[in-house]
C-alpha cells in the first residue's frame, strides 16, 4: 500500500470489535487507536486503512469481525521546551524533588501539537527549575494536568523518584484532587457521585463525552453556595480523565458557567464577564515522594472568577 502515511508508520491488522459494529470506517479507526476523528479521516482518504483488504470510504459501515488493516501515521517529533517567561504563574513550593505552582488561565501544563503559547514546563525552565527526565520528551516531569482554560494548583516531579512515586500515586488514587467550580442552575442532589465513562466525543474533535466502552470517571461533588442562576460547587476527583468535571457537569445539564464548549450560556457568561469556565483546582494533597508527609496546598481564586462570584451575589 503506498500512501502518505506509508512512510514511517506503523501498520495494525486486527478484527473490528463486536462494539465498534455499525460505525461509520473513520468513527472506528478513531476510537480504536485514540485518534482524533479529523486525522482518522484523512488516513482513509490516503487509502490507509483497509476493511477485507479493500480501500474504503470514510461512511462505509463496518461490521464486528471485519478485518481492519490500518498504517498508522508516523509520530510527530514532540515539541520542544523552550524556556520563557510566563506572567502569573506562581511558584508556591519547591524542594529538591517537587516543584507546585499556582497555574494562571492561558497556560498548558506543558508543549503539545499546534500548541504556541506558554506552558507550565517552559515557565519553570524560565526561571532555573530543573524538572525530571521522566515521561515523553515534552512532557517530562509532568504527573497530571490542568486544561489551558483552568486555573490553580499543579505539582510537577524534579527528581526521577519524585516522578515515578506521584505517577504511581495519581494512577491508584492515592492523591486528594479538589477542585471550585460554578455551574448552571441547582444540582439535584445537592451532593452526590457521578459514575459515568469518558472517551473521545465520537462527532467532534477536542472534545469529550460520556461514551458505552469509555474510561471509568467518578465525580463527587458538594454544592457550598446557590445563586439564582448557579452553583459554587467543590469536587473531588477520583479519577483524572480530560475534562472531566467539564464533561460530567454538562452530561447532567448543569454545564460550568462560561464552558461553551460543553453547552454553557454564552449570555450568562458574557453578563459575568467569563471568557473560559468558572473552574479552579483549589486544593492538592498527597504524600511528599521522598519523606512521606503529608503535604497540602490550597490556591485562591484568580481575579476574574472573583469577579463572576461577586456579580452571582449582587
Amino acid at each position: 500500500m503506498t500512501s502518505a502515511f506509508a512512510a514511517g508508520g506503523d501498520q495494525r491488522s486486527l478484527p473490528v470489535p463486536d462494539g465498534l459494529d455499525g460505525l461509520r470506517l473513520d468513527q472506528a479507526v478513531a476510537r480504536l487507536f485514540g485518534l482524533s476523528r479529523t486525522t482518522a479521516a484523512a488516513l482513509v482518504d490516503a487509502g490507509a486503512a483497509l476493511v477485507d483488504g479493500t480501500v474504503r470510504a470514510n461512511s462505509h459501515k463496518v461490521r464486528a469481525g471485519s478485518w481492519l488493516e490500518v498504517t498508522l501515521p508516523a509520530p510527530a517529533a514532540p515539541p520542544a521546551v523552550v524556556p520563557q517567561a510566563v506572567p502569573g504563574l506562581t511558584v508556591v513550593y519547591a524542594d529538591d524533588d517537587i516543584v507546585v505552582v499556582d497555574k494562571p488561565v492561558g497556560v498548558a501544563a506543558h508543549p503539545s501539537p499546534g500548541w504556541t503559547g506558554p506552558t507550565v514546563v517552559g515557565g519553570l525552565a524560565g526561571i532555573g527549575h530543573r524538572i525530571s527526565t521522566s515521561g515523553a520528551a515534552e512532557r517530562q516531569g509532568i504527573v497530571h494536568r490542568l486544561d489551558v482554560g483552568t486555573t490553580g494548583i499543579m505539582v510537577v516531579a524534579k527528581s526521577e523518584q519524585a516522578y515515578t512515586v506521584l505517577k504511581r500515586a495519581f494512577k491508584y488514587r492515592e492523591v486528594d484532587k479538589r477542585y471550585h467550580a460554578v455551574v448552571q442552575g441547582h444540582l439535584d442532589p445537592l451532593r452526590g457521585t457521578v459514575d459515568a465513562p469518558i472517551d473521545r466525543h465520537p462527532h467532534h474533535d477536542y472534545r469529550w463525552a460520556v461514551v458505552s466502552g469509555g474510561k471509568p470517571s467518578i465525580t463527587h461533588y458538594d454544592t457550598l453556595e446557590a445563586f439564582p442562576a448557579a452553583s459554587l460547587v467543590d469536587v473531588r476527583l477520583e479519577t483524572g480523565r480530560t475534562h472531566q468535571i467539564r464533561v460530567h457537569f454538562s452530561t447532567l445539564r448543569h454545564p460550568c458557567v462560561g464552558d461553551l464548549t460543553y453547552g454553557a450560556d454564552p449570555t450568562l457568561a458574557a453578563r459575568l464577564g467569563l471568557d473560559r469556565q468558572w473552574l479552579h483546582a483549589r486544593e492538592l494533597g498527597f504524600r511528599h515522594p521522598r519523606t512521606g508527609d503529608e503535604v497540602r496546598f490550597v490556591s485562591d481564586y484568580p481575579d476574574d472568577l472573583n469577579r463572576a462570584l461577586a456579580l452571582l451575589r449582587d
